[in-house]
């Protein structure tokens, strides 16, 4: 029997021992987690190891020195070379359109005329005024010459006055011939003829309607297309090579793209660097001309321009592929004797297609890499793309071990 002091606690319950065999059994597996991640082939830092040691696949090429063109390009809008407003000269009824809309004529050829009969009637009241005041002046001059031939009979007065009669007679008929001529053009004017050569747009008015000198539409519009311009604008700060250029050069050559920056649409000349530059732009508008034998520019349209402006001899370039830019500056991988690379800070020209010009940084014949840099740190180790693929090649052809040891069965 056991006693407790009045006022005491009753004992507390056992407390419930832990079962230390399952702390035990988790430990050795963890053990064994562990002894596994090292020793496994393949997983952790043991297969980071291996594959860190693995080289990385790149392509590379060399260095070489070529002749880099240097262009300089634009947008530009095509212009015809002539654009004409063919417009009536005299007022009168339009009596007949003699050609076709889209047709292509030459100067001189006849497109409308208009009624000449009153044109023709003002020309022969002309030649009638001027053949009477021609028949009074032969008169006034014959009497002239009897007057002279008639010695001191007859008073000088008489004569002076007949002399001024002639010459009088001569100034009408002087202005008579004036106004033959006048109506002679006048005649002119009703049969309108082509003033250039070129491609004829929508007729403006058609047979029958009156028409006048004051028209603002005229009859039809005429653009020549061969040649044909096209007007484009460079920065500014192309002004003074663009100069030198002409100077030394003449005409530079400019060729005229499709909106794919690729097709060539046709090849011309520069015509014309504008006076002045444009202060809202800070751009200098330039003409250049085109002999569009296939018509492939039209008026009013958009052309990518290229204009070659001179050519680098023997710059050395490098696949403007291998060039990186990073926070130094643009670098390539440049490939080491012992298949590594190094990160090699270049300093780059100008890029004209593919080839990039390398200013400073490399020699002829470098190897660069030029595809599989995104993996690739200073001193990585790379193996060739083109070695690479042999390898899987090669062990293919070999013959497999049996699992036994022995030859793989025929």
């Amino acid at each position: 029997m056991s006693f407790r002091h009045a006022g005491m606690p009753p004992n507390p319950p056992a407390r419930r021992q832990p079962n230390r065999r399952w702390l035990w059994v988790v430990l050795l597996l963890l053990a064994l987690a562990g002894l596994a991640f090292w020793l496994i082939p393949g997983s952790g830092k043991q297969a980071g190891k291996d594959h860190k040691s693995q080289p990385a696949p790149v392509a590379v090429a060399p260095a070489v020195r070529k002749d880099i063109p240097v262009y300089l390009n634009g947008l530009g809008t095509v212009q015809a070379y002539n654009t004409v407003t063919v417009r009536s000269q005299v007022d009168g009824q339009l009596i007949e359109v003699a050609f076709r809309e889209g047709q292509d004529v030459h100067k001189g050829d006849l497109l409308a005329k208009i009624d000449p009969r009153v044109f023709q009637a003002q020309l022969e009241q002309a030649l009638g005024t001027k053949a009477k005041d021609q028949a009074l002046l032969e008169n006034a001059r014959r009497d002239l010459t009897r007057y002279v031939n008639l010695g001191n009979s007859i008073s000088a007065q008489t004569v002076d006055t007949q002399r001024a009669t002639v010459h009088q007679l001569e100034a009408t008929v002087q202005a008579d011939q004036g106004a033959v001529d006048n109506a002679r053009t006048q005649l002119s004017y009703t049969a309108i003829a082509s003033p250039i050569d070129g491609r004829t747009g929508i007729r403006q008015v058609d047979v029958g309607n009156i028409v006048h000198s004051a028209d603002a539409n005229g009859v039809v519009v005429i653009t020549q297309l061969q040649p044909i311009s096209v007007l484009f604008s460079l920065p500014q700060q192309n002004l003074q090579a663009i100069n030198r250029q002409t100077a030394a050069q003449g005409k530079l050559k400019v060729a005229a793209l499709d909106a794919d920056n690729r097709t060539p649409l046709d090849e011309g000349v520069l015509e014309l660097v504008d006076n002045q530059i444009d202060q809202a732009t800070g751009t200098i508008k330039l003409k250049a001309t085109f002999p569009n034998a296939q018509r492939m520019l039209w008026p009013g349209g958009f052309a990518n321009v290229r204009m070659l402006l001179t050519v680098e001899n023997q710059a050395l370039t490098v696949p403007t592929a291998a060039v990186q830019r990073g926070p130094q500056g643009p670098y390539v991988f440049l490939l080491q004797p012992d298949q590594t690379v190094k990160m090699q800070p270049v300093s780059v020209g100008i890029s004209e297609g593919e080839d990039s010009v390398i200013e400073k940084g490399l020699s002829d014949g470098d190897q660069v890499v030029t595809d599989g840099m995104a993996k690739l740190q200073d001193g990585s180790k790379v193996t060739l793309a083109d070695e690479a693929q042999k390898e899987p090649k090669e062990e293919s052809g070999k013959e497999k071990p049996h699992k036994h040891g022995g030859k793989a069965a025929q």
